[in-house]
């Protein structure tokens, strides 16, 4: 449970206007998509999908990195991973088994089959998206464990796109059809309030001092 009193006192250090974007950001957030990029090789690309999230409202993003161990792009996700939450596995396995224990089905992007187009993708359901290389794709275990596939339409010669744009394309259609649709896809007050903590602290500059003093009271 969140100390509602703690979430006070620290907000008490923002400014009106902050808390006013937070409230707005926070009432287009959904946890009802999740993204999952698998061992992408170019990091930034990784960077680059995580600013999509944040930017269209997604709130987690889940990163296996079982083979290359890179860090977060900073000058790409633009602030980004301060406002989204990022989750690491160092297996598709436990990434697999750790979404569907959420109720997430499990969707591969991939051109490659007969997927699903993009503009006929059910919304409704509770859905983890999987990224992989545009080289590789995906790994035959999410391939083999998915739910389904989906794809975006192409008409040129080229078969597939780099994966922060197909990111950014799939992401960008889904939640704006969700925001349209009457899917209860917002937040949870629990949710909300553990964001609107988060946030807080990652906006005090001196935030270790302001807690010590909280907690000496």
């Amino acid at each position: 449970m969140i100390d509602l009193d703690y979430l006070a006192y620290l907000e008490d250090f923002l400014t009106d206007n902050r808390k006013e974007r937070f409230a707005t950001v926070l009432s287009n957030r959904t946890n009802h998509f999740t993204i999952a990029v698998e061992d992408v090789f170019q990091f930034h690309n990784t960077s680059a999908v995580m600013r999509s999230c944040e930017v269209f409202g997604i709130q987690e993003i889940n990163i296996v990195e079982q083979r290359f161990g890179k860090d977060i792009d900073k000058e790409i996700a633009m602030g980004a991973q301060k406002w989204v939450d990022i989750n690491k596995f160092e297996n598709i396995t436990t990434c697999i088994e750790n979404l569907k224990d959420k109720g997430y089905q499990i969707i591969a992007t991939t051109p490659h089959n007969d997927s699903c187009l993009l503009h006929d993708f059910d919304i409704s359901k509770k859905s983890a998206l999987f990224f992989g290389t545009e080289k590789e794709g995906l790994s035959e275990e999410v391939m083999s464990k998915a739910d389904g596939y989906l794809k975006i339409p192409m008409v040129g010669f080229t078969e597939s796109l780099n994966i922060s744009v197909s990111a950014a394309i799939i992401i960008q259609d889904i939640t704006t059809r969700l925001r349209q649709s009457n899917v209860n896809w917002q937040l949870s007050e629990e949710e909300l309030l553990e964001k609107r903590l988060a946030w807080a602290k990652n906006s005090i500059k001196d935030i270790k001092r302001i807690e010590a003093r909280y907690y000496s009271k």
